[in-house]
């Protein structure tokens, strides 16, 4: 009805101008009214320099009055007669061809009354003098052809017209916002297509009413240009930046335009914000942040897209190029987690991964900011199990968002783990944004459930990141990892055995940047051999910690060799009921191979290889591992958590061997973390 009528309202109007037009032209200086002069250059003179006014609150000069204008108030004042630019947009719904009739109409409608505007400002101010500019509110109707009755029906009538218009475009606008579900909180006005908005017309007549009871629109139309401005400035932002970012998406038909006048359109409005009040300017930034905040947690604005999102791409894009493929430097250096999420035995009800390994990941960050990957491998053919792997990404990624852990999910299907693990370490990851660490969870069940593929399995994994030149990160105990609210107590000690670039001591410090360990003081233990300078080792040790200003207590053990305690004889001392089963397992295993071997008449063959084994290096590793391990529950028995360095595997030594060595170094540790560092520094020294 009203898009029907809008001729009935724009004809009156177009008349009443023609009126104000030809009375402007009629107008003498002998006109009967004070104050008219006609068209004259003198009044044109007069009028054309600014004399800003103390005015009452109807906007009448009084030199007594409270209200200033200035040329900022003024144009909050005039700014709402030229927002009509986005009507038609507003009820795109109405028009037949959106693409079309919006550019035409919209550039045709802000033409014509731009020359509308400035032609009556320059004709006005050549007509009358100061005064009776100021103070005749209504002087279009005073100097009107032929009698001012015409010039109060076209106000009436542009005034009802423009209202009405608004009352269908707003209402629609704020049904269309509900719809699409981009501010849940505006549900109540959905309407389903083909429907008026009655609840949304409602909701629009009460603030406008609640507008007018004010009683006088002078105090309105600054905060209402207030909000016109900070719509057009998104408009032009969005355009800036898709323009700007060169995104495949934005095509538009208007092919007359360049980012450079979005930004310009933008700033500008920014700039007037400012200009007509900085407070209230503060106050609807930082409406509009929260309410952009609001729509990126609770809305659905990633369907209809983020014009920041495609800024954030690019920004990616050009930082990972500016990174190159060029060595870190140890300043720059940050751990990149690639968290293997395959449990080791079972895990609880769905849950995709061990719920500590999120928290874990987040230690190693400092105030949890940082990039890890959590990665899982699915056993079988990937064209049978494609779906299976993107239902598992989703369900992966959605629980790293509830343990609010920064991060990525990835699922690789593969026809084993091994393979699977293989293919990750090498691919994953662009350039320097490759993981660098890769976390995983001591197999503690692999013997109590018979689990004899993981030994293979685990050594694999190992001497593929070596390989790779990965560091690694193995956690036992991970079920007591303590939460962000579980305060730990005593110290996190190190036993630094061999160089590792800094990475233990890099991630104690991260430890200690954590709630839960931020009580805990860091212990270094440096194992020496009996005969050497243990005082000066010490010293050493406490220069360099002191130049990575980092605070630690610096222990030296001396150990015995393994051929001296041989000699000496006294070994069954430090013996525990843990080495001598595990070398009866040992000798067993190697029993089985040697009758397999003997009977294929071949070579020793474990885990599809051949295999050279010294007996008496075995016992050596044994022993190695059983005398770490007796040190670590003498000195730290009560520490918050241990860090160790990782033995590598030992060439052509069975899987089996090397987790039976593994066994006795974690042997009654309840907490633990093994650390294998890699061929580079990740610290940096202060001198």
């Amino acid at each position: 009805m009203i898009n029907r009528v809008a001729p009935a309202f724009l004809i009156p109007v177009l008349f009443s101008l023609f009126c104000i037009f030809i009375g402007i032209f009629l107008a003498k200086k002998d006109y009967p009214a004070d104050g008219i002069t006609g068209l004259s250059m003198e009044s044109f003179k007069e009028n054309w320099s600014s004399d800003y006014q103390l005015t009452n609150n109807a906007g009448i000069p009084d030199p007594e009055g409270k209200v200033y204008w200035n040329f900022n108030a003024l144009v909050g004042l005039f700014f709402p007669a030229v927002t009509g630019i986005m009507a038609g947009s507003n009820r795109s719904s109405s028009l037949k061809d959106t693409q079309r009739s919006i550019p035409i109409g919209t550039l045709a409608a802000t033409l014509a009354t731009t020359v509308l505007y400035l032609v009556s400002v320059l004709f006005f101010g050549a007509l009358a003098t100061r005064d009776t500019l100021l103070t005749d509110r209504l002087l279009t109707a005073t100097i009107a052809w032929p009698f001012p009755a015409i010039i109060y029906v076209g106000i009436i009538l542009s005034t009802l017209g423009a209202a009405l218009q608004s009352m269908t475009g707003a209402p629609r606008l704020l049904a269309a916002i509900a719809n699409d579900e981009i501010l849940p909180v505006l549900n109540y006005f959905k309407v389903a297509d083909g429907h008026e908005p009655h609840i949304a017309t409602l909701f629009t007549a009460f603030v406008c009413v609640g507008c007018v009871v004010i009683g006088n629109l002078d105090l309105i139309t600054p905060t209402v240009t207030m909000f016109y401005l900070l719509c057009y400035a998104g408009v032009n932002l969005s355009c800036f930046l898709l323009d700007l970012l060169d995104a495949p998406s934005w095509r538009p038909r208007w092919k007359i335009h360049h980012w450079s006048l979005s930004l310009l359109g933008a700033s500008l409005c920014i700039v007037i914000m400012f200009l007509i009040s900085w407070s209230f300017t503060v106050v609807s930034l930082a409406l509009a942040s929260l309410i952009y905040y609001y729509v990126s947690i609770k809305g659905k604005a990633g369907d209809w897209g983020d014009g920041f999102k495609s800024a954030y791409f690019q920004l990616a894009l050009r930082s990972l190029r500016s990174l190159g493929a060029n060595q870190v430097h140890p300043k720059n250096w940050y751990p990149i987690p690639l968290v293997f999420c395959r449990p080791w035995g079972k895990l609880p009800e769905n849950v995709p991964c061990h719920p500590k390994l999120a928290d874990f990941a987040n230690c190693m960050k400092k105030k949890g900011r940082g990039m890890s990957i959590f990665v899982s491998i699915l056993d079988g053919d990937y064209h049978e199990h494609a779906e299976d792997a993107k239902a598992a990404c989703k369900q992966l990624s959605t629980y790293i968002d509830y343990k609010c852990c920064e991060g990525v999910a990835e699922i690789v299907v593969a026809p084993n783990m091994s393979e699977g693990f293989r293919g990750i370490v090498q691919t994953m990851g662009l350039g320097n944004l490759k993981p660098n660490i890769v976390v995983m969870r001591y197999p503690e069940i692999w013997r109590r459930e018979n689990l004899k593929e993981i030994p293979a399995t685990f050594v694999g994994i190992i001497n593929d990141c070596i390989v790779a030149n990965k560091a690694v990160v193995i956690v036992k105990g991970l079920d007591e990892w303590p939460n962000e609210y579980q305060m730990q107590y005593g110290t996190i000690d190190l036993y630094w055995i061999v160089r590792d670039g800094g990475l233990m001591l890099l991630l104690s410090q991260l430890l200690r940047t954590k709630k839960s360990f931020e009580n805990c003081k860091i212990q270094v233990f440096c194992i020496a051999e009996e005969d050497s300078d243990a005082e000066g080792l010490k010293a050493d040790v406490k220069k360099f910690l002191y130049d990575l200003r980092m605070q630690a207590e610096v222990i030296v053990i001396s150990m015995k060799s393994w051929d001296v305690q041989i000699e000496g004889g006294s070994q069954q001392d430090e013996w525990s009921e843990s080495f001598t089963p595990a070398q009866q397992r040992i000798a067993g295993y190697l029993a089985e191979m040697k009758r397999l071997a003997q009977g294929d008449g071949n070579k020793l063959m474990a885990d599809g290889k051949p295999v050279v084994v010294n007996e008496q290096q075995v016992e050596k590793f044994l022993y190695t591992t059983l005398k770490l391990n007796s040190t670590i529950l003498r000195y730290s028995r009560m520490a918050a958590v241990v860090l160790v360095s990782l033995p590598p595997p030992p060439a052509h030594h069975p899987a089996y061997f090397y987790m039976e060595y593994m066994d006795l170094l974690v042997e009654n540790v309840p907490r633990l973390l093994i650390v294998r560092g890699y061929r580079r520094d990740v610290v940096t020294l202060f001198t």
